[in-house]
């Protein structure tokens, strides 16, 4: 074992403690204040942490907009590998068309934390507050942000449609 693996197991042992953290947290919130309200509070607290992490993103691949969609796409991948190591989800984003994206996630750690939470039942997923997130950090404009599957309601994979909005008022 070199002397990076036992970083990388700590660095993951971290979020996984955050993840149980975050999930544990949301259960007491949903307990004393309903899910409805654990739910905003959430979505809310990621679509900030994503812009954030969008704006990073943004410098790193030299702050100017994406060439294309593949380079756009390259983009959202590092944020959510960013946020979310690939150790601790199996996903990634597809070109699918002319200006849409594809974001699929057959395995994610947050809904698996919030399930052993015990709080499963009320959660809402906040995906379409991240992506929303991670685009305004990256000077991107939507016209289509939405789920087209779930793995909390039981779907085999998230899959989430992000389609990027006409620049220059072209449609």
């Amino acid at each position: 074992m070199t002397a990076v693996e036992p970083r990388v197991a700590r660095a993951m042992d971290v979020y996984r403690q955050w993840w149980l953290h975050d999930a544990r947290w949301y259960q007491g919130v949903a307990k004393r204040f309903g899910h409805e309200v654990a739910n905003e509070i959430n979505a809310e607290a990621l679509r900030f942490v994503a812009e954030h992490v969008g704006k990073r993103m943004l410098r790193q691949f030299g702050g100017k907009p994406a060439a294309d969609l593949d380079e756009l796409r390259a983009r959202y991948d590092a944020c959510a590998e960013y946020m979310f190591p690939s150790e601790l989800r199996d996903g990634g984003i597809e070109v699918i068309g002319e200006d849409l994206l594809e974001l699929t996630m057959r395995q994610n750690f947050a809904v698996t934390m919030v399930r052993m939470a015990g709080s499963l039942d009320g959660y809402e997923c906040p995906c379409t507050e991240i992506h929303a997130g991670w685009s305004a950090g990256l000077g991107v404009d939507l016209s289509e942000n939405r789920a087209t599957g779930c793995l909390r309601h039981g779907d085999p994979a998230c899959r989430l449609l992000m389609r990027v909005a006409a620049q220059d008022g072209k449609d």
